[in-house]
């Protein structure tokens, strides 16, 4: 009667009434256990959960046997009634943490329906964990351990619970709440999880060097799978702790072996971890490193093999080309040689796996890479003064012939200048070095060194620069090699002035090298006039050009210097030479601006020897003597320039 006396109060909507019911039925010991659950039941279906928590009091203090059957039935109605709204959900977990009520759960005999109230408070939980509400399932996870028993079965669910309560912490950022919870949970339970958990939790304290050591300690359980370290490393990479990465990255790589199942190839790995090296200072070396395992891992399993078949391995094979190349020109620039040789001979290495026998578009950046390796093994070796080993220059030897039979490939299709000018250079660097390799063997190489420069003389690539390098490089040789310096400097002049528009800086300096070896020869005896052809050719030159069109100082150094040599000749007793090369260098002086203030000087004193000199030719011829056998006069006048100008000084 009371049942359905209930029914009608709800049913006319009286729900004070109907509460006043139920506290009959409660409190009528006559009234069967289910009739009082089934009331409640019916009565917060409509009262709604605010009064959930007086009705569960209520049947705990009325059912004994059946109390932890009835407080299930109770809290899954309400939550059948909706728990979407954080204030309803925190509701119920008031509601069943009463003291009370997880009284009804002790014993043994409520141990299924234990499982079941945490069941249905770790489902509300995790709702509200989908939805971000981090407090929320925070506080219901945490209720719903109040109906774990503390028995070993239990265990990996004690600690699947308190790692899920780090994590809503953790979301929380209130970082230390989440550090106790899964140190709690490393207690109940030491795995792979809660080491991750703490390897989190570190990243997010930007404590780096405690989650490297926790991925050392992740590493040695018992449950630890490299699917772990990837995580980790997406975890790092998303805090921005570069290091935590590469090192998680690092101890990755060392798992891989033949055969054995990884989360991810391991081409990618490695191209992950030269890709997150290039954001951190000073990596170079390590990034050569990781590239040479690469390298090392194509020659082992064979290109396909390593990065992997089709166009996605294509892709993987031209990125670590390139960044093989493009580490090589960045560490060119630091000057750091050493490094540049072997990121270029890499590059080199990859581009000629992807080329089909060297036969597609890759050949030009492999003929490249081949030439820029072995200028920068020359440059590191002036740099450090390190002499390059015998080994060294072979492989140099090497490469500068595969390249030489690439060079073709390298000319550019269409007449874009800067690509020409690039193919240019590139072509005279493999010459230049290929003539400093042959260089480091015995003279026996001249001939070879001399027909090279001429092979490049006659390309569309030589320029008047190019072989003025190539003449001063083979004049300062250990020996020199003459043939080659004056036919370079010879060829640069004569390129230089059938130019539009002659390269006057280029044409003085290389006038000044083949003067200065002509000079070497001259004290040979080979080339008797040779300087003073050079001289010549010079004022040829200047004869006239506009003043400051040929550079100042260089004309001013053939003045200078032809002046000079008419002492050294009249100190030898050659007075016809003398007076031979103090017409030159008058007659230098007269087109060069800085010297006009001393030609009437130099003019004076050229006509007081030419007097002195027909004088003495005079008294000679009539003793049947040249006069330049004869040996000077004491007190006869000097060459030198006195007066107001005095002798000068080489520039």
């Amino acid at each position: 009667m009371g049942f359905m006396a209930l029914h009608a109060w709800l049913g006319t909507g009286n729900l004070a009434e109907a509460e006043r019911e139920l506290e009959r039925i409660m409190a009528n010991a006559n009234a069967p256990e289910n009739v009082c659950v089934g009331a409640a039941e019916v009565y917060l279906a409509s009262a709604g959960p605010e009064a959930a928590r007086k009705v569960l009091v209520a049947l705990a203090a009325r059912c004994r046997a059946g109390g932890a059957a009835a407080a299930v039935r109770v809290v899954t109605t309400v939550v059948d009634g909706g728990i979407g709204s954080p204030g309803r959900a925190r509701a119920i977990g008031e509601l069943v943490s009463d003291e009370r009520v997880v009284a009804l759960f002790d014993g043994p005999a409520n141990t299924s329906h234990r499982g079941a109230m945490h069941t249905l408070l770790w489902n509300c939980g995790f709702e509200h964990f989908n939805a971000k509400n981090y407090d929320t399932c925070a506080d219901l996870f945490e209720t719903s351990m109040l109906y774990l028993s503390r028995e070993e079965g239990s265990r990996a669910r004690r600690a699947q619970c308190l790692r899920v309560l780090a994590v809503c912490y953790l979301a929380l950022q209130r970082l230390d709440r989440a550090h106790e919870f899964v140190n709690e949970a490393d207690k109940v339970e030491h795995n792979a999880h809660c080491a991750f958990m703490k390897i989190k939790i570190h990243l997010q304290k930007n404590d780096e060097d405690e989650a490297i050591k926790q991925i050392k300690t992740m590493m040695g359980c018992i449950d630890f799978n490299p699917t772990f370290l990837m995580l980790t490393t997406h975890e790092a990479i998303a805090c921005k702790a570069v290091r935590v990465a590469v090192a998680s990255l690092t101890f990755l790589l060392g798992l891989y072996s033949a055969g054995k199942p990884m989360p991810e190839r391991e081409v990618t790995v490695l191209r992950t971890l030269i890709e997150l090296l290039r954001r951190e200072q000073g990596t170079e070396d390590e990034i050569l490193k990781y590239s040479r395992r690469a390298k090392l891992r194509m020659s082992d399993l064979g290109a396909e093999g390593f990065f992997g078949n089709g166009p996605g391995g294509a892709r993987e094979l031209n990125w670590f080309a390139s960044n093989s190349w493009n580490m090589g020109r960045k560490v060119a620039k630091e000057q750091k040689y050493d490094l540049s040789a072997e990121f270029f001979e890499l590059a080199a290495e990859f581009f000629g796996a992807a080329s089909n026998d060297e036969g597609d578009g890759n050949r030009p950046t492999l003929c490249k890479a081949l030439i820029m390796s072995v200028t920068s093994m020359l440059e590191a070796e002036e740099l450090n003064n390190s002499p390059l080993s015998d080994c060294d220059v072979k492989k140099g030897v090497d490469m500068l012939s595969r390249a030489g039979k690439l060079l073709p490939s390298i000319w550019p299709s269409g007449s874009v200048a800067s690509d020409q000018a690039e193919a240019n250079d590139f072509l005279f660097l493999h010459t230049f070095y290929s003539y400093q390799l042959l260089d480091r063997m015995d003279t026996s190489a001249h001939p070879q060194q001399l027909q090279l420069v001429k092979n490049f003389a006659s390309s569309k690539a030589c320029t008047p620069s190019h072989l003025l390098k190539l003449g001063k490089t083979a004049s300062e040789g250990t020996p020199p090699n003459l043939l080659v310096a004056e036919f370079s400097l010879k060829a640069s002049i004569k390129t230089a002035l059938a130019s539009h528009s002659p390269n006057y800086r280029v044409i003085s300096a290389a006038l000044r090298n083949l003067a200065c070896l002509a000079g070497l020869q001259d004290l040979s005896g080979s080339k008797s006039d040779a300087v003073y052809d050079v001289y010549r050719q010079a004022y040829q030159i200047l004869v006239g050009l506009r003043d400051g069109e040929y550079p100042c100082e260089e004309g001013q150094w053939l003045a200078v210097t032809a002046w000079n040599k008419s002492y050294l000749a009249r100190r030898l007793n050659q007075a016809s030479v003398g007076i031979k090369w103090m017409k030159m260098g008058l007659d230098l002086s007269r087109h060069v601006e800085s010297m006009k203030q001393y030609t009437a000087d130099m003019e004076q004193c050229l006509e007081y020897f030419q007097k002195l000199f027909h004088s003495e030719a005079g008294e000679h011829a009539l003793l049947g003597k040249n006069p330049d056998e004869c040996s000077q006069q004491e007190g006869a006048p000097s060459t030198s320039m006195s007066g107001s100008m005095s002798q000068p000084v080489l520039v």
